[in-house]
């Protein structure tokens, strides 16, 4: 890093700079404002002048005072030491800041990203003398107890490694190897930094064919997403957003998760912070933090940090997924994030779209959304990066310009209700107003695991709840008497099918979270019911006489008293269902 003094401040205008005699930078480029050395960036250069998105509160900023270039975008520092940290918006680590400023943070506080003092077992994974290119493994180093570090060559280097160092512990800013390239040579350290808006190279791209399991039913059975996917949570405010945000990111089967609160409300990260270091992972046995990274820059703190936390969060992922994992981002929220990106706009006097929000709006999203995705890295190996973004519509209107231009980029949308979050129906997913492009892809997945059965029950659940929603028409306007017991029989699946298996008991230990092969079976279950009770009725059996057989309150308690482990005695109770329905028709013969 060159520093050096670029040209003066000239006007400050909340988070927006304006510096003048301004000369030998570039656009995106770092900088340090004023005395107290504040983190910019470099957004528009005109001739001499050049205005600079500051990332810390400018109260107190003088005019005359220097401006100081740094020669290299804004970067983050990639290495062991990033899984089980508390970052800010331009990653500067909150407990290390804490330690040093107290409850809030400093301004102008400079603190590495990885801790200098800290050592890693380094294990070398390759011998000098053998060329290499972007993205081989030189090495490994135990993170936590359950991810192991690569230690790659950086993606823009390649050459002759001439030198690695032995087994043993290392500093992250020792080097620990030398490469060779024509005549010059490069160090290599157990960190590297890279450019948050600049995506990591990979290989190729490949196909979306494998559902990234929730353990909520409702997404993974009516809604799933895939390995790889983009997915937005849109809903009002009180609808779940966060509550949705937080289940995924305990209970997914990413290796990895960067959770990112974007503008959101301080008690809100507070409970992220409180809770995640002390929750298990029930896959692993371990905590929950050993595999999460925590980006936080919640409402009180500096408007421009929040655009460049997503970048920040992006671009840790894309490192992990570099290695082989497969990682979920969790945004919540980047309405909060598009607004921070149309207050700069407005600071720095540009033309205003829809809503006040910048014309770039629909690029930026893109530009998110496009880092995820499914890809061969470039040492070969397999890895994801599964998007997640919430967005807060101001009234719960989907037709804003955030929803609408986010639906443009992602193929799964999770529309929360309003009326089922009243109504303390958890998840709030719409039923009818939410999609997911990924099924079909997915779909040959799901089959091998549930003998080729599942998207044949998931298309006639469907079928039932598009009925049910006709029929309420009718029943708000005459009731429910006047209808035939055929038709009662669709409103009370449904009836079923909303309490037993799409509502979710967040907090209960059962409930939590649902393995795939317990969704499944109790999917089943549902659907051999509306099946039997359909034949039923048609011998001249009873809506009201079904209802009565005793195996129903064993269906509606299945999810707490079936563990996950059990799901496959779920077949008894599908066989009881089956011999009881049975019986009762029999008698109508």
């Amino acid at each position: 890093m060159s520093e050096r003094i670029v040209g003066k401040v000239g006007r400050v205008v909340g988070p927006v700079v304006e510096a003048y005699d301004v000369s030998g930078v570039e656009m995106l480029e770092l900088v340090f404002v004023g005395d107290e050395r504040l983190v910019g960036e470099i957004v528009r250069i005109n001739r001499d002048r050049a205005w600079i998105q500051v990332y810390e509160d400018t109260t107190g900023l003088r005019p005359g005072t220097p401006v100081y270039g740094q020669g290299e975008p804004l970067s983050v520092e990639l290495g062991p030491g990033l899984v089980g940290s508390i970052y800010d918006g331009i990653q500067r680590p909150l407990d290390m800041i804490r330690a040093r400023s107290g409850d809030f943070v400093a301004k102008g506080v400079h603190i590495p990203a990885l801790d200098r003092d800290r050592e890693w077992h380094f294990v070398p994974a390759i011998a000098g003398g053998k060329h290499v290119e972007g993205g081989t493994v030189i090495g490994t180093v135990q993170e936590t107890e359950i991810i192991e570090h690569c230690v790659t060559v950086p993606p823009d280097l390649e050459g002759e490694l001439i030198e690695i160092a032995p087994e043993g512990d290392y500093k992250i800013d020792r080097p620990i190897a030398r490469l060779k390239r024509d005549d010059a040579e490069f160090e290599l350290k157990l960190f590297q930094k890279w450019p948050v808006r600049v995506g990591r190279p990979y290989r190729k791209r490949l196909p979306h064919n494998e559902p990234l399991i929730t353990g909520q039913r409702v997404l993974d059975t009516l809604f799933p997403v895939a390995r790889g996917g983009v997915v937005v949570v849109p809903g009002g405010f009180g609808t779940g957003k966060t509550m949705i945000q937080h289940a995924l990111a305990k209970w997914c089967d990413a290796n990895i998760v960067v959770y990112i609160g974007c503008g959101e409300r301080g008690n809100e990260m507070t409970e992220v912070l409180l809770e995640f270091p002390k929750l298990m992972d029930p896959r692993t046995g371990k905590y929950l933090m050993e595999r999460t990274i925590l980006i936080a820059n919640t409402s009180n703190m500096p408007v421009a940090a929040r655009e460049a936390s997503i970048y920040t969060g992006i671009t840790i992922a894309e490192y992990y997924r570099d290695m082989g994992y497969h990682v979920a981002v969790m945004a919540d929220s980047t309405s909060r994030w598009a607004e921070a990106l149309r207050e700069l706009s407005g600071r720095m006097e540009e033309m205003p779209a829809d809503e006040g929000f910048p014309a770039y709006l629909p690029t930026r999203l893109a530009e998110f959304y496009e880092r995820a995705g499914m890809v061969e890295t470039l040492s070969g190996k397999l890895g994801s990066i599964t998007t997640i973004g919430a967005v807060s519509p101001p009234g719960g209107d989907f037709s804003e310009p955030v929803t609408q231009h986010t639906k443009r980029f992602v193929r799964a949308f999770w529309a929360l209700d309003k009326q089922l979050a009243n109504a303390r129906h958890y998840p709030a997913v719409s039923w009818l107003d939410s999609y997911s492009e990924y099924t079909e892809d997915v779909g040959e997945w799901w089959d091998q695991q549930t003998s080729g059965e599942w998207q044949q029950l998931r298309s006639e659940i469907m079928s039932i709840m598009q009925r049910e929603a006709r029929l309420e028409r009718v029943v708000k306007l005459v009731g429910a008497d006047v209808l035939p017991d055929s038709q009662r029989l669709i409103l009370e699946t449904a009836k079923i099918f909303k309490t037993a298996f799409l509502q979710q008991h967040a907090y209960d230990e059962v409930d939590a979270f649902c393995v795939a092969e317990k969704q499944y079976r109790m999917l089943k279950i549902i659907v051999t019911f509306y099946k039997l009770a359909s034949e039923a009725i048609k011998k001249g059996a009873t809506l009201v006489g079904l209802k009565k057989l005793g195996v129903m309150r064993d269906i509606m308690q299945m999810k707490y008293e079936y563990r996950n482990e059990d799901a496959s005695k779920l077949q008894e109770l599908q066989t009881k269902l089956e011999e009881a329905i049975g019986e009762y028709a029999a008698t109508f013969e």
